[in-house]
């Protein structure tokens, strides 16, 4: 019973987590066409507060599947685990770049194009897609 709670938990985390990671890089975008202040203020507050979210979407995703994994241990060595995991890892890098996006275009110093945040904001859904198919067909 315990695990499915830290599933269920895990799975919200996850949810948060993509929620931020969809629409972040998406205000980037508008963020790169804007040509008012004030229009650029107020993504910068949209960017910050969303991130704060996505961060914490993160750390519940992380924290209860590592609770889940402890709970449900004789997956650890299983191939589709594995890629999962190294999934996961792409996508704790994708956040942290933008952490780093966040930071440039509240200092006014990004130098990405908005065709570049574009193709940028579409690896998570590439990534869903195959974590998504990786923990529930368990291919390998």
């Amino acid at each position: 019973m315990l695990t499915l709670w830290l599933k269920a938990f895990h799975i919200i985390g996850v949810v948060t987590w993509f929620a931020g990671l969809f629409y972040l890089p998406r205000l980037f975008v508008y963020h790169a066409e804007a040509t008012e202040p004030a229009i650029r203020d107020r993504l910068k507050i949209m960017e910050r507060r969303l991130l704060v979210m996505t961060d914490i979407g993160a750390a519940l995703a992380i924290a209860f599947g590592i609770a889940t994994l402890a709970t449900e241990s004789f997956y650890v060595h299983a191939g589709w685990l594995q890629v999962k995991l190294a999934l996961v890892l792409l996508l704790v890098i994708y956040h942290a770049v933008l952490v780093r996006l966040t930071r440039d275009f509240a200092h006014d110093r990004c130098a990405w194009t908005s065709r570049a945040l574009r193709w940028f904001n579409e690896a998570p859904s590439v990534l869903l897609l195959a974590i998504v198919i990786l923990a529930v067909v368990k291919p390998f």
